[in-house]
């Protein structure tokens, strides 16, 4: 049995002798022990080991077959190399492998990447027994790591409030309905669990959603998450995401965004929306955090005012004008607490025009023509002074004008 805490694999004597007189600087503590490659797995059985250092062999799939062979969570492995190969060098990383280093390297670059692979292989210890420690309270699910839904939102709450996590994201993230019926909780856990990084925290949240924080990202990041997410689940699921920016909110009105997101991504039938911050606010009266709390009931009640008031009236009276006018095409609309649609479709187009509430004082129009990009397709934000009948109704009519246009072409 060796007590040795780095394994230096190597069949040339000449690196072994090398490697040893340049990590001669390490802690007291500290101790290499030598073997060949086919001694390395008999050795690597002993616990002491936390560093494995590979000397690459006679040719790179060799190599990058021994480090798959010897990869393992209980210790971290460097790559050394006789000259700089980047596809080896990147390929290995892939394979598992910490840090690399060429046997031309100086003492002092040795000493770094060994001691800071040292570092990363006590916080690992660390994160690893912390994670036992949330398992055993119930706090985090044992199969997945995420943290459970009745932890969820007081955690979350916590963790926004770290002023690295400010310029991050937070998604929430569903199946859409029609993949529900084929719905694997493990298939889209372990496609999240392959997308995220080690700073990124995810909670599990009723109706198979997943609350997600990432730290440091920003809408585009969001977005490669979700659709990495996507690529690992296989079209045979199909993912809706909303995505929201955490900057300086509480949590109640992340968590109110992301849901507006959400349902504008159900509603187009997008991968992922992002709800756009809004920085002016109506007449101004929303200038703080504060008073976005405090005003919050109010502007409530004034929107849903307009919602009876105007645009539910307005809607319904152009849906019977139109539907005399517009031959041999369905026409909808309806209003709920998040948006009102006006729906247009027949066999050689279908258009939706969206007005969405997203919790601040204005409100958002999605103007959908589906298969087409731009100018067609637009969001308009208006204040709530703005929302009139004739300002509505004109922007409907548009709206269908550009729906006839469509079918023409």
């Amino acid at each position: 049995m060796i007590d040795d805490n780095i394994l230096l694999v190597t069949e040339n004597e000449n690196v072994a002798e090398n490697v040893l007189s340049k990590l001669v600087l390490l802690r007291e503590s500290d101790s290499i022990a030598v073997c060949d490659y086919k001694m390395a797995l008999k050795t690597l059985q002993m616990p002491s080991v936390s560093i494995v250092i590979v000397h690459e062999r006679e040719n790179n799939e060799k190599t990058l077959k021994f480090i798959e062979a010897i990869k393992s969570t209980e210790y971290e492995i460097i790559l050394l190399v006789d000259k700089y190969d980047q596809d080896l060098i990147l390929t290995a990383y892939d394979h598992g492998v910490t840090d690399y280093y060429s046997v031309q390297s100086e003492p002092y670059e040795m000493l770094i990447r060994t001691v800071n692979c040292f570092k990363t292989r006590a916080l690992k210890v660390k994160s690893s027994r912390d994670l036992a420690l949330l398992k055993q309270l119930s706090v985090v699910d044992e199969e997945t790591g995420f943290y459970k839904y009745k932890f969820s939102k007081e955690l979350l709450a916590e963790f926004i409030k770290d002023p690295k996590v400010k310029n991050g994201m937070f998604i929430i993230l569903t199946l859409d309905e029609t993949s529900k019926t084929r719905f694997s909780a493990d298939k889209l856990s372990k496609a999240i669990k392959k997308s995220v990084r080690c700073d990124d925290v995810v909670s599990i949240v009723k109706g198979g959603k997943f609350y997600m924080i990432l730290p440091n990202v920003d809408k585009h990041g969001a977005f490669s998450v979700v659709n990495k997410i996507q690529n690992l689940v296989t079209e045979k699921l199909i993912i809706r995401a909303g995505v929201a920016k955490i900057s300086e909110k509480t949590f109640e009105r992340l968590e109110k965004e992301a849901y507006s997101a959400l349902s504008e991504a159900c509603q187009s039938n997008e991968t992922v929306v992002f709800l756009e911050e809004k920085v002016k606010t109506l007449d101004n009266w929303l200038d703080t955090e504060e008073k976005n709390e405090k005003n919050f009931k109010l502007f409530k009640n004034a929107y849903n005012n307009k919602l009876e008031k105007v645009i539910a009236p307005v809607f319904f009276r152009l849906q019977k004008a139109y539907e005399e006018k517009l031959f041999n095409t369905k026409i909808e609309q309806y209003s709920d607490e998040l948006q009102s649609v006006f729906y247009l479709k027949n066999s050689k187009q279908e258009s939706r025009l969206k007005i969405t509430y997203p919790g601040f004082a204005k409100i958002v129009i999605y103007i959908i023509h589906e298969g087409l990009d731009s100018p067609e397709n637009k969001e308009i934000p208006l204040n709530l002074n703005e929302i009139t009948p004739k300002t509505i109704a004109k922007i409907v009519e548009d709206f269908i004008k550009e729906f006839k246009s469509c079918i023409k072409d």
